[in-house]
């Protein structure tokens, strides 16, 4: 949990946050067990106020430049201002299965297989 613990520290420093959640999703992923890789982060602060959800996201990639340009592969952002979170019932979207790696291949050949069976 090193990786995901940094994420935590590193935002709730640079943010002023009225709610954070770090998920590690990398269990999701065709990658080894234990690995931290892949993150979804849902953070609610008032410095969102008043501006577009890019530079949101560009905000982000300041503060975890460290992360993203190493272990981090993968990093879904739900960023919200008090109000918006508010309008959500509070609660980010649920992240979508993962169709890349060895399992999309997986997935790719039983459809050839089908296809070539038909």
């Amino acid at each position: 949990m090193q990786v995901q613990s940094a994420i935590e520290t590193k935002l709730a420093n640079a943010f002023e946050v009225k709610h954070l959640a770090v998920e590690n999703e990398s269990h999701m992923h065709s990658v080894p067990p234990n690995s931290e890789t892949h993150f979804k982060v849902t953070l609610v602060s008032d410095g969102f106020d008043g501006v577009m959800k890019v530079k949101r996201h560009q905000m982000i990639y300041k503060v975890l430049a460290e992360e993203l340009a190493g272990p981090v592969h993968a990093l879904a952002l739900h960023l919200y201002t008090p109000e918006e979170w508010a309008k959500t019932g509070q609660a980010a979207p649920d992240s979508p299965n993962c169709m890349g790696g060895s399992k999309g291949d997986a997935a790719m050949a039983a459809k050839l297989k089908q296809g070539v069976n038909s």
